[in-house]
């Protein structure tokens, strides 16, 4: 299976653990306020805001965190300042990894994000070294549970999606990031849950590995998404189920 398929599937869970313990909603709310301060606080002329907020209700945020969120961004309420950043390098195997966050400190961040790669067999590279070897698309998250697989792939290429994946109790749209937005809302249309959307990094071509680099590889995107200020986390590795299973009984 393709790594960012089978990595999303292994974040879609992990997020949904960590919502339980609140993780998620810190890492949301970052989101929200940088997206207010940058483009405003209205969502109706702030995609990313809107996006962030759909994230958050997603996650079944409180109303009243997001709105506090997007008064700090828009500096009706006092708050942190915070930054995007993205850093890119290589893991176990050659594989390219991106990693997407906020944070109030890059000097703080940038050496713990550096230490993380270089512990997990990895290393941070310049900017612009591997995301040339990605593309920005739409992702939708869709439960399997009672779904006819061909009528909702007819469902989605009628809303204009690109593809369909099936990941056993999930199914993923891929979209354009544009059309991101209306192909949700053409599938809620019509029924389906609708379990997360959110845009991506997916990789161009993917670089196979094996047991041992795979091990290593999936320890160290979690270590690092784990990390308080990363939001996203993408790599082009191609793991066999075989292997992953493997992996997971470990």
């Amino acid at each position: 299976m393709s790594g960012h398929s089978k990595w999303h599937t292994i974040r879609f869970k992990k997020a949904a653990a960590d919502s339980k313990r609140g993780k998620l909603f810190t890492k949301i709310i970052k989101e929200i306020i940088v997206a207010s301060k940058l483009g405003g606080g209205d969502m109706e002329s702030n995609a990313r805001l809107r996006s962030a907020v759909r994230t958050a209700k997603d996650a079944n945020m409180p109303k009243d965190n997001m709105e506090r969120a997007i008064k700090r961004g828009t500096g009706e309420l006092p708050g942190v300042h915070y930054e995007d950043f993205l850093y890119e390098g290589y893991g176990p195997g050659g594989v390219a990894i991106l990693v997407e966050g906020t944070t109030d400190n890059k000097n703080r961040t940038t050496p713990e994000i550096r230490h993380i790669f270089s512990k997990g067999g990895g290393n941070l590279g310049e900017s612009g070294c591997v995301s040339w070897m990605f593309t920005k698309k739409g992702l939708i998250t869709i439960v399997a549970e009672g779904v006819n697989e061909d009528a909702l792939t007819e469902a989605i290429l009628d809303a204009g999606a690109d593809d369909l994946a099936n990941n056993g109790d999930t199914f993923t749209v891929t979209t354009d990031p544009l059309a991101l937005e209306s192909i949700r809302s053409s599938l809620e249309a019509k029924t389906y849950k609708i379990l997360n959307s959110e845009i991506a990094m997916i990789p161009n071509s993917t670089v196979r590995v094996d047991e041992k680099h795979g091990a290593t590889l999936l320890k160290l995107l979690s270590t690092v998404e784990e990390h308080d200020d990363v939001s996203k986390v993408w790599a082009n590795f191609d793991i066999s189920d075989e292997i992953m299973e493997r992996i997971s009984s470990m």
